[in-house]
């Protein structure tokens, strides 16, 4: 089966459009290494030819457009081989991936319909145009795995308003699509049916001008035929959000969060009990990793996501959140620390150290 399809799409006035669809459904598209060599393939064909003048990043179903990496996969190979090597290799993969999509040199259209998570969020919010749909559901829970929201959600949740990328990365609170515009993960709300009506505009279309402005005219045409308005709980809650993220450690923030009367808010008591079951540990290298981030340029941030991604496999708190959520499913994850104020500092300052002599991506 092939896990990548593509289309070279003839346009009317002779150019290309490009249609990339991941195609695993059995896991949602959960990223693996072959999708990911192979979209690295095609991202490299497409920067060089200059009849493509855009690509379209999609989903062959409509439940997801990706549900995350394939971190069963990741723990399988870390297992059985080399811990450092496998992870490596993985991570540094997929943020080649992530970050040829951030800096491609042609519009990319996302369409993050249905599940969004984890790695699909850095496909998604790498694109240059961000597109969800009624159906989208957004979050990066990666504290439910022993994990920090990585594939450049250093970059993008330090770039939402006010703490609220904090809160989000703390709790792996689910987004919709009203959210997602909101926070600034998407650019434009089109209904889960229009995709069709995309492709059939971006092949009639005059790209004798500038390919993004081109992009820009279809897009916000179809999102004003589509007419949806929904709410968003993130926008709704916002002074919420920010009162409970005002201090000045982890440890305060997170007792803050799980001190609150939520009443019945259901979106804030889910997010509330994701952070209550995640890892303590995950919560310290959350809070730290966005404040040294903050001022990093993008090639810094996944510089710096690979150190601590493969320093998480070292530490094998991740495996143990695999383990428990994906592998044998009984949610009960035995994590190394049983509070926030339990971690030891000194482990979450080895947790960002270089574990090689030389950075795999210093020529990223």
């Amino acid at each position: 089966m092939c896990v990548v399809l593509v289309d070279r799409l003839q346009t009317r006035d002779g150019h290309v459009v490009v249609e990339i669809a991941l195609n695993v459904p059995k896991s949602l598209n959960a990223l693996n290494r072959e999708m990911i060599e192979k979209m690295l393939q095609v991202l490299d064909e497409c920067r060089q030819d200059p009849t493509v003048v855009a690509l379209v990043l999609h989903s062959t179903i409509e439940k997801a457009f990706c549900a995350g990496g394939d971190v069963v996969g990741l723990r399988s190979a870390c297992l059985e081989g080399d811990v450092r090597d496998e992870a490596t290799d993985f991570f540094q993969q997929e943020y080649k991936l992530d970050y040829a999509i951030h800096s491609f040199n042609k519009p990319i259209i996302g369409w993050g319909s249905g599940i969004v998570m984890g790695g699909g969020m850095g496909l998604l919010c790498g694109c240059s145009h961000r597109v969800v749909t009624e159906t989208t559901l957004m979050a990066m829970p990666e504290i439910t795995i022993g994990l920090y929201p990585d594939v450049g959600g250093s970059w993008f949740l330090n770039r939402a308003p006010g703490r609220t990328g904090l809160f989000l990365a703390l709790t792996g609170a689910r987004l919709n699509a009203a959210d997602a515009l909101f926070v600034g993960f998407a650019d434009r709300l089109l209904h889960s049916t229009q995709r069709e009506q995309l492709r059939e505009q971006l092949l009639h279309a005059d790209w004798s001008g500038e390919a993004a402005a081109e992009v820009h005219r279809i897009l916000k045409s179809l999102e004003e035929k589509a007419g949806i308005t929904l709410e968003s709980s993130v926008e709704n809650h916002l002074d919420v959000v920010q009162s409970l993220t005002d201090h000045h450690t982890v440890e305060e923030v997170v007792e803050s969060i799980l001190a609150h009367d939520c009443g019945e808010l259901v979106w804030l008591s889910r997010a509330q009990k994701s952070l209550l079951h995640g890892s303590p540990l995950a919560a310290q290298l959350i809070f730290r990793q966005l404040k040294v981030s903050k001022h990093l340029s993008l090639k810094e941030v996944f510089q710096c996501e690979l150190i601590l991604s493969v320093q998480c496999c070292l530490q094998r708190e991740f495996f143990e959140g695999v383990r428990a959520l994906l592998v044998d499913k009984d949610g009960r994850p035995s994590w190394r620390y049983g509070a926030v104020r339990e971690v030891e500092q000194a482990v979450v300052d080895s947790c960002f150290e270089m574990p090689w002599s030389q950075h795999p991506l210093s020529d990223l």
